[in-house]
């Protein structure tokens, strides 16, 4: 129980930092232009319902995406973005059967920059973000099946 709390402590503050740090990240990070938004991977072992509901909940509570819709037949969430001064964020996800009980979920997170030309693609994180946002994903997957059961 203390190690649950302690794993969830960690994430969440890691999740807060990033958000913290989005609007100071003019140089740095955020300067990476990129062509196309990096795409990561991650695998749970629960059911395609279970996963796509936590993902939607950990997007709403951490505000990392508006208007989160939810569609169980092709398995998929999108996000609207949210605009933070001259950002923009928006999550997409895609959750795929490998297995009786290992799922596969595909998350690309899209951030831009605002400029003079417009909304300019922007590599904003790492895989470490990513891994933390996967942690969060698995407490949440943890929280879901337990109201199932």
């Amino acid at each position: 129980m203390i190690k649950k709390w302690i794993r969830l402590l960690c994430a969440a503050t890691l999740m807060l930092s990033l958000t913290a740090c989005a609007h100071e990240l003019g140089s740095g990070l955020g300067s990476d232009v990129v062509s196309k938004p990096e795409e990561y991977r991650h695998i749970y072992e629960a059911k395609e319902r279970i996963i796509l509901k936590s993902i939607a909940a950990v997007l709403r509570e951490k505000k990392i995406g508006e208007n989160v819709s939810i569609d169980y037949r092709l398995n998929t969430i999108d996000s609207d973005y949210v605009i933070s001064d001259e950002w923009r964020i928006k999550t997409n996800a895609r959750v795929r059967r490998l297995n009786w009980k290992e799922c596969e979920v595909s998350l690309i997170v899209t951030t831009e920059k605002k400029t003079k030309t417009g909304w300019e693609l922007r590599r904003l994180l790492g895989k470490d973000q990513y891994d933390s946002f996967f942690s969060v994903i698995d407490l949440k997957i943890y929280e879901e099946m337990a109201k199932v059961e």
